[in-house]
Order: C-alpha cells, then structure tokens, then sequence
C-alpha cells in the first residue's frame, strides 16, 4: 500500500465517522474568496485587549497595531450600542481606500491625505481591514474578533 492510498483510506474514515459541517465548509470557502492576491499582509503586532485595564466608566476603546511591508495601521475599536466604530491611522500617511470586511459583508471607507479614517457601524464578529493605495498596492490586517 502507497502513502497515498494509506492517506485516502485515514481520510475515508473520518470524513465517515466525523463529517465537517456545512457551516465549517462555507466559513473556509468564503475565507478563501476573501484573499487578496499581491497584497501585502499587516500582521498584529499589538493588542491591548490582550492587558488588564483598569476600571473605567463605560466600554473603553481597543487599540490595535499591525504592522508589514513597511506600512503600520493603527485601530481604535469602540462599541457604539450593537456595533463598532473603527477610527485610526495608515503609516506613513497616504490617502487610501479602506474597506472594514466582515463575516457579513463589507463597509467602505476612505483614508484623508493624513492617513486618518473611520468606519461606522461594524457589526461584532470576525473583522479584517483592506487598504488600496493610490499606486495601486494592496495592504490587509490579519482577522480580528470584536
């Protein structure tokens, strides 16, 4: 028996005894429709959701910085009722088009000459930002749970 037949066989029995739900199978296909060929990945670098805070009064703002390729990306996310603002800063400073993707869409943006933007009413879940540049580059944050 050849590695490959051994593999079909392990591969045959779990898909028998523990078949991958549907939901899993779309949740990867989308995944895979939202990549991003050329694009330059910003991966998170800093999470203060991650640090204790100290007691404030009402729901204070996150703070996230990703970093890739030379550009940073700094987020604000703050809970606004049932869903988020997301303000923050594309470094170094360059107008741009950012769209806020998201387990149910997208919702587009745009980034002033200063590097400055902010996206309302994000709903919770999973979120990624997608910045495209004037020169036609791409540049995309990592997945992050709000």
């Amino acid at each position: 028996m050849t590695d490959a037949e051994l593999l079909e066989l392990v591969s045959a029995a779990f898909r028998a005894a523990e078949p991958v739900p549907d939901a899993v199978s779309a949740a990867a296909r989308t995944a895979l429709g939202r990549r991003v060929p050329g694009a330059v990945r910003a991966r998170l670098v800093s999470d203060d959701d991650l640090r204790p805070a100290p007691a404030l009064r009402g729901p204070a703002p996150r703070l996230l910085t990703f970093d890739g390729g030379g550009r940073t990306v700094e987020v604000e996310l703050t809970p606004t009722g049932q869903v988020y603002e997301i303000a923050g800063r594309l470094l170094p400073r360059t107008a741009a088009q950012v769209r806020v993707r998201h387990t149910d869409g997208e919702i587009a943006g745009q980034v002033g000459p200063g590097g400055r933007f902010v996206v309302d009413g994000v709903p919770p879940g999973l979120v990624s930002l997608l910045f495209r540049l004037p020169d036609g580059a791409s540049v995309v944050t990592g997945w992050v749970r709000l």
